[in-house]
């Protein structure tokens, strides 16, 4: 059996001006997990990243902590759905960056009304009621990562290995589609990732099973203010 270990980005930088850049702690966390792989010795066949800054920098951490080569293939269908665009979807008046920004200044607690905006947004963007308002639905993001972990897997030799460094939200589809969990509950399992976590699949050639969800023991005991969800 191969398996692959999805592993979402570290800590990136929320509230700035370029979310897609890990933040120095994103750096920490990708550098421990590093190490707690290293000491598991994982097959390392295979590295792949997503596109985005984000996982570049976590595998470029993650990997020099496990005395591995920084290089690793690149494949954007592992990358993050564009949650911008299902926030201006959901509100036209979000396609300009200041109309949120200033609807949260105004707000008693901003980071609390984000998540608000963006909770509803995305069980909109999952219901199945509105697919044909976005350029990429839900059932075409989900059959997208689905797609590159098939590739991925018919790809492997026996007994092969993977990493890849990936977001929260292909992790989640992937999920959701093994346990076959509807839209709302791929979005519970995503708010419940922890940055630079491992989730493990066994596989054959022709089937692959979840193992292992949301590993983040690395940040337990005497790291445990490592463990960040967004």
């Amino acid at each position: 059996m191969g398996t692959i270990y999805l592993i979402r980005h570290g800590q990136a930088s929320f509230g700035a001006a370029d979310y897609d850049r890990l933040s120095d702690l994103g750096v920490t966390q990708s550098a421990v997990l590093g190490r707690a792989l290293l000491s598991r010795r994982p097959r390392t066949d295979r590295i792949v990243s997503g596109t985005m800054l984000r996982h570049h920098q976590t595998a470029e951490a993650c990997l020099e902590a496990m005395g591995l080569p920084r290089a690793c293939e690149r494949d954007s269908d592992w990358n993050e759905y564009d949650h911008q665009a299902v926030l201006r979807v959901y509100d036209p008046r979000y396609a300009d960056p200041g109309t949120m920004a200033a609807e949260l200044a105004s707000s008693e607690d901003p980071r609390r009304r984000f998540q608000e905006i963006f909770v509803a947004s995305m069980r909109r963007w999952v219901s199945g009621r509105h697919d044909t308002d976005y350029a990429e639905s839900w059932p075409s993001f989900r059959g997208r990562v689905n797609g590159a972990l098939a590739r991925l897997n018919t790809s492997l030799a026996k007994s092969q290995g993977a990493l890849v460094f990936t977001s929260g939200g292909p992790i989640a589809a992937i999920c959701s589609s093994l346990l076959n969990l509807a839209g709302e509950d791929a979005l519970h399992v995503n708010s419940k990732l922890a940055n630079a976590s491992v989730t493990k699949l066994v596989c054959s050639t022709s089937t692959v099973h979840l193992s292992t969800l949301n590993e983040h023991a690395h940040f337990e005991g005497g790291e445990g203010s490592l463990i960040t969800y967004r």
